[in-house]
């Protein structure tokens, strides 16, 4: 493993990471910072496995994007690549891989039974777990940037430094926002980071 990949996780997990990474033809990249994704995993033309996650993810963040991403190879691997990319075979997978993780070495002890409660069945993100993104948020560098569903309804915000809108209603899991230059209306998941304009 990378000295830098080293520098992005928790140290007790140092060795169990490095045993997941024991294969000739998977590859780890830490890459700037996507606004879409925090990490991602494809097989390449010639044969080998490329995992690439973000750099400014905190180091617990950093931890349970990188075995997302590890998941991905291991079922593909296990199961063929004609599987659901999060169906019920890489939610197996990443249970398995992450179980050894669970523990008051790796993660704060205040995160853990989020953590825990997350992987009874875990999602395609972990941002759409609004808990346990609130949690894991604390331990980010600060920006001035907040969770959708902590805005007031009406407020402005920034999203992604450019456009802006106005928090409208929560439908069934997102929330209703317009732009206020063309009055178009989007749907936000409520663990989209924005920056409110005061």
């Amino acid at each position: 493993m990378q000295k830098t990949l080293q520098n992005h996780i928790p140290k007790s997990a140092i060795p169990k990471v490095l045993q997941l990474l024991e294969h000739d033809n998977l590859v780890v990249l830490v890459k700037k910072e996507r606004k879409t994704r925090h990490g991602d995993y494809k097989m390449l033309p010639n044969g080998k496995h490329q995992i690439t996650i973000n750099e400014n993810l905190n180091i617990y963040r950093f931890l349970i994007t990188l075995i997302h991403e590890i998941a991905h190879f291991e079922a593909y691997k296990k199961f063929g690549n004609l599987i659901k990319p999060h169906g019920v075979e890489w939610k197996r997978t990443f249970q398995e891989l992450m179980l050894p993780f669970i523990n008051p070495e790796v993660f704060p002890v205040q995160v853990l039974p989020l953590i825990a409660k997350h992987f009874k069945n875990p999602k395609a993100s972990s941002d759409t777990d609004a808990q346990l993104a609130l949690a894991l948020k604390q331990f980010d560098e600060p920006n001035n940037k907040i969770f959708i569903f902590e805005l007031p309804l009406g407020e402005t915000f920034k999203f992604r430094n450019k456009k802006i809108f106005k928090k409208g209603k929560k439908r069934t899991k997102r929330f209703e926002c317009t732009e206020l230059e063309t009055g178009k209306v989007y749907l936000f998941n409520p663990n989209a980071e924005v920056e409110p304009i005061r």
